[in-house]
């Protein structure tokens, strides 16, 4: 399978979501609504390319992607300043939470799984003969890394 476009298209979802942000702050910061105007037409730039990946908007699937998707994208960027400061471990661990999140983003979009009635996966749901404890996050980051490609072209 080749996502390799949507893989882009996700990454560029994800900066629009920071773009959001940025007019936001720099719209309340300095309190020139035409911020605001802006942080408008990113959003409805971001609605429509998230429309290409998510195509199942039951319950809170929309809100859910997003927001898996905005957080990897902080989760990216606060690791890549620890690393930049030499906290090289700290560094590891987040960028190691943001590909989980990322991954569960595609996870529920590619139906994966199912989330019908999900509230909360028990410990004992897991495998426990699995001794790499890499958890249900990591179950599909393993997924993810050999599903997608962004290589291909």
């Amino acid at each position: 399978m080749d996502l390799s476009s949507d893989q882009d298209l996700s990454i560029a979802i994800m900066n629009l979501i920071s773009i959001e942000e940025h007019f936001f702050f720099t719209g309340i910061k300095t309190g020139k609504a035409n911020y605001f105007a802006l942080l408008g037409q990113v959003r409805s730039m971001r609605k429509e390319l998230l429309k290409k990946i998510v195509k199942d908007y039951e319950g809170e699937i929309w809100c859910i992607s997003k927001h898996l998707l905005a957080a990897s994208m902080r989760l990216m960027e606060v690791g890549t300043k620890a690393l930049g400061q030499g906290k090289k471990d700290q560094a590891e661990d987040l960028f190691k939470k943001a590909f989980d999140l990322y991954s569960l983003f595609w996870a529920v979009n590619l139906g994966v799984i199912n989330l019908d009635g999900v509230k909360k996966i028990d410990d004992d749901m897991l495998n426990k003969q699995d001794m790499k404890k890499t958890g249900f996050l990591g179950k599909f980051s393993e997924i993810v890394k050999k599903v997608i490609d962004c290589c291909i072209e």
